[in-house]
């Protein structure tokens, strides 16, 4: 018996496999065509998209910007500076000026020069004379009242003895008590020991100074390290020493404070040289322009409004020189945090 032949595969079925071999290679090439258009689309994309800008996140030192705090910081600016412009804008006029102009704007003729000559030199030099015056009574009062505030409150602040909360309660007191409640008393102590109508008059009240004395209290507490202290002790060095070496230069921003403070008091001081002082030679500043003001009530007195405003002007550059030349001393103390406790 014979066997039957086995057909041969048909071309159609030969073709199959490599049909199916070619299906992976082209499915294999697709991915292969994406990825080549996407590297060609993603830099253009990148481009064409706009850029976020990237936000710095908001600390406690860097806020956000608050717009009512803003308005009324604004506002407070303006009532701080309208009077000062208002003084320079009119001590650059003269009497007539003053009545007849605008009081925010300038006269036609500008005299700022004129009046500060005729200021100076007006009733033989009375101005000059007021203004050394007043730097003595400042020199003098606010300096030595700087000095026994410091002294004062370093011992109280690093010192310990009987009757300490005793003093505290003396001082916090003092604070509380207004200066004018005091100005009768004292006009009556001075004038039984013969010292009114003195400089001693107004410069021995202004040594005591009892809200810078707290002041300088509660800042040595906090910026003298006790540490540093007892290092310089062991290391053999005198209480003096070690006041004037190491405190005192940790102590300056409150130093500085307190000389502020006491010079604006001193200098725009009006009630006690007002009821301590009757000789015109020994006025202050602001008693001199009083007076002068004063003039254009009296009898046959002469009105000499534009050397009042142009005095006034003079008499408020001190002390902006002062406050400009001093503010760099308002900084933290050297060693502030060098110490850990």
């Amino acid at each position: 018996m014979t066997t039957p032949p086995v057909p041969a595969p048909t071309s159609a079925a030969a073709a199959t496999p490599a049909a199916s071999a070619s299906v992976p290679a082209a499915s294999a090439s697709v991915p292969a065509t994406s990825a080549s258009a996407l590297a060609t689309v993603a830099p253009s994309a990148a481009r064409s998209a706009p850029k976020r800008r990237r936000r710095n996140p908001r600390t406690p030192l860097s806020p956000r910007p608050s717009v009512p705090l803003t308005l009324v910081t604004g506002l407070v600016l303006v009532y701080t500076l309208l009077p000062l412009a208002w003084l320079f804008i009119n001590a650059t006029k003269d009497q007539k000026g003053l009545l007849n102009s605008f009081g925010l704007w300038f006269a036609d003729d500008v005299n700022l020069w004129d009046n500060i000559t005729r200021t100076l030199s007006y009733d033989d030099g009375a101005f000059v004379r007021w203004l050394l015056n007043t730097l003595l009574y400042v020199v003098a009062g606010a300096g030595g009242a700087t000095v026994l505030a410091v002294l004062g409150g370093y011992a109280l602040a690093k010192f310990a003895f009987p009757g300490r909360r005793a003093v505290f309660a003396v001082v916090i007191g003092a604070v509380a008590v207004p200066g004018t409640a005091l100005a009768v008393p004292t006009f009556l102590m001075f004038s039984k020991m013969g010292l009114t109508n003195t400089p001693w008059a107004v410069i021995i009240p202004s040594l005591i100074s009892p809200f810078g004395l707290y002041l300088m209290w509660v800042f040595a507490a906090e910026a003298v390290p006790t540490e540093l202290l007892e290092a310089a002790r062991i290391d053999g060095s005198g209480e003096l020493r070690t006041f004037f070496r190491i405190a005192l230069p940790l102590l300056m921003p409150g130093t500085v404070t307190v000389l502020l403070f006491s010079m604006v008091a001193t200098w725009n001081n009006y009630f006690l040289p007002l009821i301590m002082i009757k000789d015109p030679d020994w006025y202050p500043l602001t008693l001199g322009l009083n007076a002068w003001n004063a003039q254009a009530q009296t009898a046959g007195g002469e009105p000499v409004f534009d050397l009042i405003i142009t005095g006034s002007l003079l008499t408020i550059v001190p002390i902006v020189a002062v406050f400009l030349l001093l503010q760099r001393y308002w900084q933290s103390g050297l060693a502030a945090g060098s110490v850990k406790e």
